[in-house]
């Protein structure tokens, strides 16, 4: 910001002099003397004004603001001007520039990119979205037109994926050699299920409203590159195949290694698995083994950490682990269900459901499962990594805790973009609701890794930035001036946009 500006010498005289700010830094352009009186300081000033409008090439907002008498004139110019609107113009542009570097700007759609652009800002109903839209961007849409097209916006998926993966080739080394999946559920504001919106078991606690199922495909940075959309009570072990096989198809892949939550595995899918020649890293069941293969797991890893535990089974190669904070955790966990299923055992009737640590042993009496116990005790602070893979353990271990990008980015898509509940009631327009949130999910996930800020951080400090309209109640001059709230972290926010393009 350039400027003219006051200061006191050592001599007591005050010296006027134009400067330029910047990151906190203040360089002088030019030293324009020092005066003793106001009007010398007056004089001065204006000649620094003139300096700026004729040397530096920059107008006042108001020529005919004069210094004399600053402080009435200043207030004159209050009740003589009137701010008209303002908008967030500069931002949209921002944001465009943002979908166009990721590559959305080759399918050719505006709808599409600026329903997507506005959900980076606020999320909400379609509807909003349009008066949003108009309100801070200058972009009017009409309501039936919307509607229209927006089941219209589906069929930019294929394009828009491969946007994706191109992006995260060229800015993230990706390579189809390791992919990240996992499942969650979206629900409807509907107690009507049909072929596609069903009732099942639901991740947000919404099992009595229809929703749907959606399986997402990241890198090992939680950028997304695909998703899949499937009914809402289809069991999440089902979905990993079809989407991974469809990349693999679409893209040639010969070389792939799919890492999964435990969730995604039964033996069905293993076999599956390994009939399609897919490498995979996924959580192991480990209380499903044999007690006696269970305390050998425990002996050998002796509660040390960094210290790993592999053996052969018929479904693949089982690596264990030791954390001292998952088995306080673990500990902490069984204890309460001990208290839970003592409680039970001294109030039979009071209980809605069995503790899964006490046991029938008749009609009329219960008791404590003591082996279940024994064994819960053994896995204290132990996970199991299941691969049928040659990986090293350690490797195997750190790979799969890179699952939690993807567990990121479903609360990003769930959280800052609010994608459930979904209001759409045709497939069309699901379709087009989940592409849209998955175009914002790839924005936001590529300005958090430039910038290293959540998306909520980012879009509040880009609101700092206002385009103002102002006219002269007078003239009826109109005048268009961009504000920006003086803020260091706005500032480095812009140059690292700026240098990630």
């Amino acid at each position: 910001m350039i400027r003219v500006r006051t200061t006191k010498t050592a001599s007591g005289k005050t010296a006027v002099q134009v400067v330029s700010s910047t990151h906190k830094k203040t360089l002088i352009l030019k030293h324009l003397g020092s005066a003793e009186n106001e009007k010398e300081i007056d004089h001065l000033i204006n000649l620094g004004k003139q300096f700026i409008e004729n040397q530096l090439g920059y107008n006042s907002l108001f020529p005919e603001f004069s210094a004399n008498n600053r402080r009435v004139q200043f207030d004159q110019l209050l009740n003589s001007a009137i701010i008209k609107t303002t908008r967030h113009l500069s931002v949209y542009q921002i944001l465009v520039d943002w979908y166009s570097h990721c590559g959305f700007n080759l399918i050719g759609n505006n709808l599409l990119q600026d329903l997507s652009i506005i959900r980076l800002i606020e999320p909400t109903s379609k509807l909003q979205s349009i008066k949003l839209l108009a309100r801070h961007f200058l972009k009017k849409y009409s309501e039936i037109y919307v509607y229209r097209q927006l089941p219209k916006l589906g069929q930019f998926k294929a394009v828009a994926e491969s946007t994706a993966i191109a992006f995260a080739k060229s800015h993230y080394n990706f390579s189809f050699s390791l992919v990240f999946y996992d499942v969650t559920t979206l629900y409807f504001e509907s107690f009507t299920p049909d072929e596609l919106r069903k009732c099942g078991f639901s991740k947000d606690g919404k099992s009595n409203q229809p929703q749907i199922v959606i399986g997402l495909v990241v890198d090992h940075q939680g950028f997304p590159i695909s998703y899949g959309l499937f009914e809402g009570n289809t069991f999440e072990g089902h979905t990993m195949i079809p989407v991974i096989l469809e990349l693999k198809k679409k893209y040639q892949i010969d070389d792939l290694i799919i890492v999964a939550d435990a969730g995604m595995i039964s033996f069905a899918n293993i076999e599956k698995l390994n009939e399609q020649k897919l490498n995979y890293i996924v959580g192991a069941r480990v209380k499903n083994l044999p007690i006696n293969t269970i305390k050998l797991i425990s002996t050998s890893l002796n509660k040390t950490e960094n210290k790993y535990f592999s053996l052969v089974t018929k479904h693949g190669r089982i690596v264990c682990d030791y954390s001292k904070k998952r088995a306080t955790k673990d500990k902490g966990d069984r204890l309460k269900q001990l208290t839970k299923a003592k409680f039970q055992l001294d109030n039979p009737n009071t209980a809605l459901r069995k503790n899964k640590f006490v046991k029938t042993i008749s009609s009329t009496k219960l008791s404590l499962n003591q082996g279940l116990i024994d064994k819960s005790e053994l896995l204290d602070g132990i996970k199991g990594y299941c691969t049928n893979t040659n990986i090293d353990d350690q490797l195997i271990v750190s790979r799969y805790h890179d699952l939690w990008h993807v567990e990121k980015s479903f609360r990003i898509a769930k959280t800052d973009l609010l994608a459930r509940p979904i209001f759409h009631f045709k497939k069309a327009s699901i379709e087009a609701h989940l592409l849209i949130i998955f175009i914002s999910l790839c924005m936001a996930k590529s300005l958090e890794l430039a910038t290293g800020l959540s998306i909520k951080k980012i879009t509040e400090l880009l609101w700092l930035i206002e385009d103002i309209e102002i006219q002269d109640k007078q003239t009826l001059d109109i005048y268009h001036k961009q504000t920006v709230v003086e803020s260091p972290e706005l500032e480095k926010l812009l140059s690292k946009i700026k240098s990630a393009y």
